[in-house]
């Protein structure tokens, strides 16, 4: 009977589960991070675009009064190194005064934009020299890669997309251009930066579309990179909780030496209360240093077997009563001193004991 043969084997390492928080923190620590660039260049782009939008016509007054008063004093003034260095430090001011506060804003932007991604991140992995940096094949490799690929289809379409928006808003108005020459120098600025935001606008909107379809691959190929094989979840898991095997015999190590602890003050106990053959709890009691008596050791089966056999050994008496010595193991721990309610009864035991102590 023909059949189909499938090995498992070969999905072992495949990447299927998400990350976990941890491997999240170590990828952040490495500089991996969801991040897109397009968000950057939009909101810087937008910003820009805003700030000229308002402040564009001051700037234009603020340059024509320069200019205006430039050509004033050169009609006065004879050209020397004397007089055209206050000029020339006149338009240095003129050109900070304008942009300044616009790069200012850009660099705002785009560390808010930044930090809107990331958070705040410091790292020096990223600056670390590593010899797969120049290994020829593995820059040949990141040419060819989906990334680089994807990187260049969204320059080749901005760069398209871009120049046909141009295109567009220029062919619309490429008529009124010929009667440009007939008009003011004012009402040609007005209608130039007319068509510029009209486009620009377009521009910034196209961007923005584009922005959010980036960061959503992004965000795609994020998570797809820091996927985990089961495997590696299950050693991520043993690494931070430990091995099973080994916190096991942790466990049965530390109950050992408890046992031991144990064991060792049953024969300082006043008396073994026991349950014949399934429950004994030791019981001590100091008037000088304890308020009420406490339970020292209690086991069932096995463990009451041996408590009683110590108790024979070391000479403690041992008093037969089921109930209270079921109540006393299920409900006082070791080391825990006896409730309230159970004091009258605990109480008479002691006395029998002691009055056996003072008879023998």
């Amino acid at each position: 009977m023909n059949g189909y043969y499938l090995n498992l084997q070969l999905f072992a390492g495949e990447k299927t589960e998400k990350a976990t928080p941890r491997r999240r923190q170590e990828a952040r620590k490495k500089g991996q991070v969801l991040k897109s660039t397009e968000i950057n260049s939009v909101l810087i782009l937008l910003t820009s675009f805003l700030m000229l939008k308002f402040f564009l016509v001051s700037m234009i007054s603020q340059i024509e009064n320069y200019i205006f008063n430039l050509w004033s004093r050169f009609s006065d003034i004879d050209i020397t190194p004397e007089t055209i260095t206050p000029l020339f430090i006149d338009l240095i001011l003129l050109f900070l005064k304008l942009t300044v506060p616009l790069l200012g804003m850009v660099i705002i932007i785009g560390v808010i934009a930044n930090v809107m991604q990331v958070g705040f991140l410091f790292t020096t992995e990223t600056l670390q020299f590593k010899l797969s940096r120049i290994n020829p094949l593995e820059g040949f490799k990141r040419i060819f890669s989906k990334r680089a690929l994807v990187e260049l289809f969204k320059a080749a379409a901005k760069i398209g997309l871009i120049a046909y928006i141009t295109f567009a808003g220029i062919k619309d108005q490429i008529n009124v251009f010929p009667y440009l020459m007939d008009m003011e120098i004012h009402s040609i600025l007005n209608f130039l930066g007319q068509i510029l935001f009209s486009i620009l606008w377009k521009i910034t909107l196209f961007l923005a579309i584009l922005a959010i379809l980036d960061y959503l691959y992004q965000k795609f190929e994020y998570e797809t990179n820091l996927k985990m094989s089961k495997q590696e979840v299950k050693d991520e898991y043993k690494n931070i909780e430990g091995d099973p095997l080994i916190k096991g015999k942790i466990r049965e190590k530390q109950r050992q030496i408890a046992m031991r602890r144990m064991m060792q003050e049953v024969p300082h106990a006043d008396v073994i209360i026991t349950n014949p053959t399934h429950f004994a709890v030791a019981i001590k009691y100091d008037a000088q240093t304890m308020d009420a008596p406490k339970v020292i050791a209690k086991g069932r089966d096995l463990v009451a077997l041996k408590i009683k056999d110590i108790a024979k050994k070391h000479g403690v008496v041992i008093v037969e009563d089921k109930p209270l010595a079921q109540v006393l193991y299920y409900n006082v721990e070791i080391n825990e001193q006896i409730p309230e309610h159970l004091f009258q009864a605990v109480a008479e035991i002691l006395a029998f004991v002691y009055r056996l102590k003072q008879k023998a």
